[in-house]
């Protein structure tokens, strides 16, 4: 797995590390555990409806932190489920930008079994680093 839980963080949060070997795997491990924390059985959103995600920032953290935001705003606003199927992040004159496509379906409360409202993306001690293995995202969602 390629995200794990931070437990020492208070009720109100819930926080993860995500790695990947580069940033788009580490976007999507970083999309998957925002969606888990949501919903127990991910494997059960089903890719009735797509979305494309387009999202350019000068800081590589702050574009994840836009693109985790984004996921949040389709569960409030939509009540859909997405699950990432690729991401696309190239970096050009000092500004990032990333495509994403991702598909899932509205929330069905007979299917999903829902752990937690996620409302938002904290800052606090969120940030993106480059490691020897690849990248590493540390994360607090306010639930």
């Amino acid at each position: 797995m390629p995200y794990k839980y931070l437990e020492e963080i208070g009720t109100a949060d819930i926080a993860f590390e995500a790695t990947g070997r580069d940033l788009p795997e580490l976007f999507m491990a970083a999309a998957d555990a925002t969606m888990n924390v949501m919903i127990e059985n991910m494997d059960a959103i089903e890719p009735r409806e797509t979305r494309r995600i387009e999202l350019t920032n000068d800081k590589i953290d702050m574009l994840l932190f836009d693109f985790l935001q984004e996921l949040i705003y389709f569960k409030d606003a939509e009540r859909l489920l997405l699950r990432v199927r690729e991401t696309r992040i190239d970096e050009k004159e000092g500004a990032y930008s990333l495509k994403a496509a991702a598909a899932g379906e509205p929330l069905d409360v007979a299917r999903h079994q829902q752990r937690a409202d996620v409302k938002a993306v904290t800052l606090h001690d969120f940030r993106v680093e480059k490691t020897d293995s690849g990248w590493k995202a540390t994360a607090i969602l306010d639930i």
